[in-house]
């Protein structure tokens, strides 16, 4: 019987491919968890009354962290299961700000892919991934270096 939701081997992320994933809207409750959780405990994030009187944003909304946090929770369920090995690095630019209620994805473009030179059977591949909002609008954007297994490679 197959087994779907596993992840995507390197053989299967060529320079160039691109995909999505599905979407994921971004609740007042997913704010409220996120700020607690990490101690994020600033007012933007926490005093309705400061985003009303003081603040230049006037909506509920979301660290950045949290939806680079929720764009790598759609890839790893879409693309890493038993084949994503290694985080190794990014660079991150915050484009436009997350709001309560916005829903969003990520499109990925593989932009490297080269056989690691110290582990065999892995490989390293670099997207770029922009997390978009149901508008258009792209909020992050964001590229990871992975270590992924290589197809017919021992665990």
């Amino acid at each position: 019987m197959e087994t779907v939701g596993l992840g995507m081997y390197y053989e299967d992320l060529p320079i160039g491919r691109r995909f999505k994933t599905i979407g994921r809207t971004v609740t007042e409750a997913d704010i409220t968890n996120f700020v607690n959780a990490t101690g994020m405990v600033e007012v933007l994030f926490t005093n309705i009354e400061f985003l009303k009187e003081e603040s230049d944003i006037k909506q509920r909304i979301a660290p950045g962290a949290l939806g680079y946090c929720f764009a790598e929770g759609l890839l790893v369920q879409a693309t890493m299961q038993h084949t994503g090995f290694a985080f190794l690095n990014m660079e991150l630019d915050v484009k436009a700000p997350v709001f309560a209620g916005d829903t969003i994805h990520v499109e990925c473009e593989v932009i490297e892919a080269r056989l690691s030179k110290n582990r065999p059977g892995r490989g390293l591949v670099r997207t770029r991934n922009h997390v978009v909002k149901q508008d258009g609008t792209i909020a992050l954007v964001y590229t990871p270096l992975r270590m992924i297994k290589c197809r017919g490679a021992a665990a």
